[in-house]
């Protein structure tokens, strides 16, 4: 398995322990006052709880809709526990009709034109 990719720019911690370790949030802190590194979830993982394609998270990701918070060394994506909740707010928005390119304006804020 592929370590994290620990350059600053890429908030997802430096170990790969949190990567395909199974769902669930994990806890902020464990025993001893510790962090624990964030849950990170491969876009295979995200792909499987959309019922969708992995090409699907991939364009969601070049159209803005998603972000990665870092790559593994290897070069693979990472989203971390946010990813769900946005797929939830895409999939909800497409149901009612929308676009994807009104999708993006309306998840990011921007004044609807």
């Amino acid at each position: 398995m592929d370590a994290i990719d620990t350059n600053p720019q890429t908030p997802a911690g430096s170990s790969s322990d949190g990567v395909g370790s199974g769902g669930g949030i994990t806890p902020a802190a464990s025993r001893g006052g510790r962090r624990r590194p964030p849950k990170v979830y491969r876009i295979s993982e995200l792909a499987d709880y959309l019922g969708a394609s992995r090409q699907t998270i991939h364009n969601y990701t070049a159209m803005g809709l998603l972000q990665e918070c870092g790559w593994t060394r290897g070069g693979h994506r990472l989203y971390d526990e946010s990813a769900f909740e946005r797929l939830d707010s895409i999939e909800e928005l497409k149901a009612s009709g929308m676009k994807l390119g009104q999708i993006r304006l309306r998840l990011s804020g921007a004044p609807a034109t």
